[in-house]
């Protein structure tokens, strides 16, 4: 069976094309080694798959015929990926959220000063 399908079937992507596009960008490894979405799987194959900033590590231990219902996706693959892969993304959330929460509207006329003042250059000034 090939990666892409694999990957849509075991639900780790939408669609087959999504899977295909991970493929082409580098997303995808097997046994370590960047990958075609034609590459054929096989049972005891690693498969590592970057998605949202996390390395997904799977284990395929068989084939299905075709897409699964969620529950039955453990029958196929093994989930090896390390739990600090998880904690690291959960820091990366706060570090985004610097001190403005999300969806309060534009920066105040202070806001404004306070971001000019940090990105300004060394010595410049108006």
């Amino acid at each position: 069976m090939r990666v892409d399908k694999y990957l849509w079937c075991i639900r780790y992507f939408k669609s087959r094309s999504l899977a295909t596009q991970a493929c082409k960008k580098g997303a995808v490894r097997i046994n370590g080694t960047i990958i075609k979405a034609s590459r054929e799987v096989f049972p005891s194959d690693k498969i590592v798959v970057r998605k949202n900033q996390i390395n997904y590590e799977i284990e395929v231990l068989d084939l299905p015929k075709s897409r699964l219902g969620a529950k039955l996706v453990d029958l196929y693959r093994k989930d090896i990926t390390p739990k600090e892969a998880f904690a690291n993304s959960e820091l990366l959330k706060f570090a985004k959220d610097h001190y403005r929460k999300r969806g309060t509207g534009r920066p105040s006329k202070k806001d404004r000063r306070d971001i000019d003042d940090f990105t300004k250059p060394d010595g410049e000034e108006e």
